[in-house]
């Protein structure tokens, strides 16, 4: 017996260690310890994760999109689609179909049939290059997944915000107010022309602004009203928020409940700070139903890349997302262009 107690003396058995973040679940203790100390990889490719992309966890994921909906306003009321290639298409139909009366035996003759456009949202790769110290990330009481979530939710949140109000279209969305502008109506406005409203004067409203708010409502056709919302930034809200109509009834509602948006004219009110103040010939203010009108593709999951070696003694965590936006139908959104026509 004292000699099977000596041989498994002289076992050479692994240390116990203790838990690191209080007993993580294996999943997530894994890709911490990725944060930590890094991986293994045998190429230098981030189109896949065995050739050295690492997909950030679903729950860091599904983080990072709940606080880029509150920073990017754009992003929560426009049509998101998650796609597969950055080669993505869509197809809308515009002129309907046509329908005719006849008597009983009357001929029937040929009726006009759909015209199918092509919408092809251009794609650029939104990253964000945020680090930390290695002392920071050997502290096991440091929050490195939250923290990760916070950096990449904030830089992605300023960039997007932008491209899909302003964006060229080169290597990024194409943002609304980039599309050509026209004051035709939609049936005989070419596809992807947005209509537009002038105020009447350069820089400012006309006389009775009220009602060219009205008129910007109307404009939009009843079947887009419906989920329609107003968005301006800050400075002009300010400034409408001070109308009345000739009875001394204010345009503007506050909220009555808590989650529930102001109302300007009866719509909700988004307020987007990377829209244009006003100005001559500056579109401040767009009204539409941007679930209909602006189209959002995103690729994939987020790509995490951990880079210990260019800028020690500090771990950059360069993350990346392919993103793609333009207009997807341009009868669903209308805009109010402060010019005197």
């Amino acid at each position: 017996m004292d000699d099977l107690v000596t041989s498994f003396d002289q076992l050479d058995l692994p240390p116990v260690r203790p838990m690191l973040a209080g007993g993580r679940p294996v999943a997530s203790a894994a890709f911490d310890g990725y944060l930590r100390g890094g991986v293994e990889t045998k190429a230098l490719s981030g189109n896949s994760g065995a050739e050295g992309g690492y997909a950030v966890p679903r729950e860091i994921d599904a983080r990072i999109d709940a606080t880029l909906k509150a920073i990017s306003p754009i992003r929560a009321i426009a049509n998101v689609v998650k796609v597969g290639t950055s080669g993505y298409r869509k197809l809308v139909a515009s002129g309907g179909i046509e329908s005719g009366w006849a008597a009983e035996t009357a001929g029937r003759p040929m009726t006009a049939t759909p015209t199918f456009n092509e919408v092809a949202p251009p794609f650029g790769e939104l990253y964000a290059n945020p680090a930390a110290s290695q002392a920071m990330l050997d502290d096991a009481l440091f929050d490195v997944e939250a923290w990760l979530a916070d950096e990449i939710a904030r830089e992605f949140a300023a960039a997007e915000g932008a491209a899909f109000v302003s964006g060229s279209g080169i290597n990024r969305p194409k943002g609304f107010l980039t599309a050509p502008t026209a004051t035709t109506a939609d049936s005989v406005r070419a596809f992807g022309t947005l209509q537009y409203l002038a105020t009447g004067a350069a820089g400012a409203f006309a006389a009775n602004p009220e009602e060219k708010l009205i008129d910007l409502v109307q404009a939009l056709r009843a079947p887009y009203r419906q989920g329609a919302s107003w968005v301006m930034n800050s400075a002009t809200l300010a400034r409408i928020r001070k109308f009345k109509t000739s009875d001394g009834a204010m345009l503007w509602q506050p909220s009555l409940a808590v989650g529930q948006p102001a109302t300007l004219l009866g719509y909700p009110v988004v307020e987007a700070e990377d829209m244009p103040d006003i100005a001559a010939n500056s579109t401040a203010i767009a009204f539409g139903n941007f679930q209909a009108g602006y189209l959002i593709a995103e690729r994939g999951e987020t790509q995490l890349l951990r880079d210990p070696y260019s800028n020690k003694p500090f771990v950059h965590f360069y993350a990346t997302k392919r993103l793609g936006g333009m207009v997807s139908n341009s009868e669903a959104i209308k805009l109010l262009k402060f010019s005197a026509n």
